[in-house]
């Protein structure tokens, strides 16, 4: 993998935590029953993918 390619998914990832953390702290904030649960969910997938792709950036 490219260096270029690195680059883009740790962005990638970067990218994914921050949207993550943002959708949390709405849903913690703003919302509240199902619709929270929904939106933590999400965030908790985006949050594993952002992972994943900070680790595949290191490799």
């Amino acid at each position: 993998m490219s260096s270029a390619d690195k680059e883009i998914m740790s962005f990638l990832g970067i990218g994914l935590m921050l949207l993550a953390s943002v959708i949390v702290t709405f849903a913690r904030v703003k919302t509240k029953g199902l619709i929270k649960l929904i939106l933590s969910v999400i965030a908790f997938v985006m949050l594993l993918f952002g992972f994943f792709y900070g680790i595949l950036a290191i490799l």
